[in-house]
Order: C-alpha cells, then structure tokens, then sequence
C-alpha cells in the first residue's frame, strides 16, 4: 500500500460491531432498497510492502439478512431468494489483490451465493489505520461491487404493470471493514 508501511503486514480479524456488509438493489424501478447481514465473520492477511500478497475470507449467514421489514426479510431467506435452508453460508475468498491508485486496490475473489460460486472484483479505498483505546491496530477500508443476481441464481422476480421488474437484477455490495491486527 502506497500510504501504508510495512508496519501494516499481519493476520487480521474483522470487528464485525464496527464493520459492515451491506446491499443495495433497485424496487420497482423507482426506488433503492438497501440492507445488510447482521451475523458474519472475516479474516485477512495484509502485506504493506506487497499488496499482491494480501488475502481475505468472509462467511456470512443467509438468515441474518436485514432490510428493516420483516416480511421482505422472510422473503429474501427463501427459496425464491437465498434459499438459506439448503445454502445456510454465502463466502467470499480472495484469489488476487492488485493495487490500482495511491490507497486504492481491486481485490478479485470467489462469491458464493446459494450453491454458485463466481468472480466477483471488489474495489477497496484504504481509509487508515489507528491504534485504538485498547492498544489494538485497526485497519480501515471501504469497497464497493456490483454483481448480477441472476449469475448466482437468484432469479425471482415479478413483472411491473408498466413495464420493468420489481426487484433488479443489478445489486451493489457495499462493504465497510474495520479489522484487528491479531495478536
């Protein structure tokens, strides 16, 4: 990392109370329905001279999807959705990470989404780094993907009177880290 030293190399656990992993898919064509997964967990390996040599792991539990509304809540877990009896754990793994700017890096993984793994590129912007009250160095960054649905097969949907779908195909993941260097 260009604005990080060496000083950043280590194994790292993410606070997931500090962190968040959230989506964002259009409804109705009109608006943005966003939310988050509440129950999940992540590691990383950081190298500050080498970045191409950094990783990262993510599981999330399907059940713990969040949109504050407990019925689309109960939709989005199902069959039609998630399908989160037969595929409890969505996981990401890394498979490169490459630096593309001062504090930027595009960290190339395998999602996992009901059973189907794909590709996905995550774009990161490293935030910084502190020491916190309890002496733990802590890591920020922040990234951004969009994935198709549709790839993972995640394929419900309803037509619109109008023309167009009800939810959209397109979903953004928004992903906020905070991460402990372990000790």
């Amino acid at each position: 990392m260009a604005t990080a030293t060496a000083e950043l190399t280590g194994e790292y656990t993410i606070d997931t109370a500090h962190s968040r992993v959230g989506f964002v898919a259009r409804h109705a064509m009109v608006t943005k329905v966003r939310g988050a997964f509440n129950e999940w967990e992540g590691s990383a390996h950081i190298d500050g001279e080498n970045p191409a040599n950094s990783s990262a792991r993510v599981t999330i539990q399907a059940k713990s999807i969040d949109t504050r509304n407990s019925q689309r809540d109960d939709h989005l877990r199902s069959n039609d959705f998630l399908d989160m009896n037969e595929h409890p754990e969505i996981t990401f793994t890394s498979t490169a990470v490459e630096q593309i700017g001062d504090s930027t890096f595009r960290m190339l993984g395998d999602l996992t989404v009901r059973g189907v793994t794909r590709p996905v590129s995550i774009t990161f912007e490293y935030v910084g780094t502190a020491v916190d009250p309890y002496g733990n160095r802590r890591v920020g960054l922040e990234g951004t993907a969009v994935i198709n649905r549709k790839d993972f097969g995640v394929t419900w949907n309803a037509a619109l009177e109008g023309g167009g779908v009800l939810v959209s195909e397109k979903i953004t993941l928004e992903i906020e880290v905070s991460a402990i260097r372990n000790a």
